[in-house]
């Protein structure tokens, strides 16, 4: 019997620098820095060449200055205070709405996919509400609700409202029909089926709707925030482009994906303490 001469690897088919030997410090830091590299590359790739391209004149520096001059600018403004008064109030607007569709989505979501008759007579209505464009129905909530905090939320509120609704139909729907089968041998009455097993079923689709939702809301804020308004992140871009200045624009324009980012993470890991009963899912699964 011969035996190969070549040690066996448990890592078949992994990156080749995975095979070298490396002390064990070394492979314990490489293992904890390694998600950390995989996920900022891209991102440290892209400032680098905002940072380089204005400098090499790749680009015209007017429209687009150097990252660290936008930095520097955004740390400037934020020492006056200024910046974190314009972050309050488009937080105060984006959250109003955000919240309000939460609160009103979810329970209307939850009937009308418990219910089919319901659903029914109402989703053609909802349906053609759903594709109204939002940006054309600004002037009306203008005539309804003024020019004031009121009306941005409102606009807010009507892009939350959809995908949290279509989240939480879509999560009821499609439970897994295993798991009501089981649940009904169990002779559970129907509160404690759709309390036990309807609503925790739900929740991966209803985050997820969530998550768009917040999206939608940062997008819409921007855009009435330009109309009618003299505060907020919003206001901060169009004044930026009337005083020409850019660098403004930008940290304006950052803070705003900064905030994003920290709302879909925050649902992320909201989702991930609601599922524990899932088990672990891995970053690489969950993107």
């Amino acid at each position: 019997m011969s035996a190969s001469s070549e040690p066996a690897s448990s890592d078949v088919g992994g990156a080749p620098w995975e095979h070298v030997n490396r002390p064990g410090w070394l492979h314990r830091t490489w293992q904890v820095l390694r998600p950390i590299f995989e996920r900022s590359l891209a991102i440290v790739l892209f400032l680098l060449a905002w940072e380089l391209a204005p400098r090499l004149d790749l680009i015209n520096r007017t429209f687009l200055p150097p990252f660290s001059e936008v930095v520097v600018h955004g740390v400037q403004f934020a020492a006056t205070g200024e910046l974190f008064v314009h972050i309050g109030v488009s937080l105060s607007r984006a959250l109003g709405g955000f919240f309000l569709g939460v609160a009103t989505a979810i329970p209307l979501g939850l009937l009308l996919a418990w219910y089919a008759p319901l659903e029914r007579y109402f989703n053609p209505l909802l349906q053609l509400l759903r594709q109204t464009n939002p940006v054309s129905l600004f002037p009306v909530f203008i005539l309804f609700f003024g020019v004031g905090y009121a009306t941005k939320v409102a606009i807010i509120y009507w892009v939350v409202v959809w995908p949290i609704l279509l989240g939480t139909m879509a999560g009821v729907k499609y439970v897994d029909p295993a798991l009501v089968k089981y649940a009904r041998s169990l002779s559970l009455s129907k509160w404690q089926l759709f309390s036990k097993v309807i609503i925790p079923s739900t929740i991966p689709s209803l985050i997820t709707g969530m998550r768009l939702a917040a999206t939608y809301s940062f997008l819409m804020l921007v855009i009435s925030e330009m109309i009618g308004a003299s505060s907020g992140l919003g206001f901060l871009v169009t004044n930026a482009q009337y005083v020409l200045s850019i660098h403004l624009l930008y940290v304006a324009v950052i803070v705003i994906a900064l905030l994003g980012i920290t709302a879909n993470y925050l649902l992320v890991k909201l989702e991930t303490r609601l599922t524990s009963w899932k088990g672990h899912v891995s970053g690489d699964e969950r993107f």
